[in-house]
């Protein structure tokens, strides 16, 4: 028969929203002060629209396929896949 211990344990918290709140100030620490995010999602869509550019009427098919499918997202703002 097992015996109760529960009272031997040690407590543990952690205050997650303070974490995140430091992780996040880190990364923007990190990123420095001439980082533009505007400029980076401009560049980040223009990436994105060069990338689907100049398909053949083949691979048109196949990307409207996976966009409707969720799979891939549409040329829409704030584009991510729903799956």
């Amino acid at each position: 028969m097992h015996q109760d211990r529960t009272a031997e344990l040690v407590p543990f918290t952690i205050d997650l929203t303070f974490e995140e709140a430091r992780r996040r100030a880190e990364v923007v620490a990190a990123l420095g002060p001439d980082w533009d995010p505007v400029a980076a999602l401009r560049s980040e869509n223009e990436a994105y629209s060069l990338l689907y550019s100049g398909l053949d009427a083949e691979q048109q098919r196949t990307y409207d396929r996976l966009v409707a499918a969720g799979v891939l997202p549409d040329e829409g703002p704030g584009r991510a896949a729903a799956h």
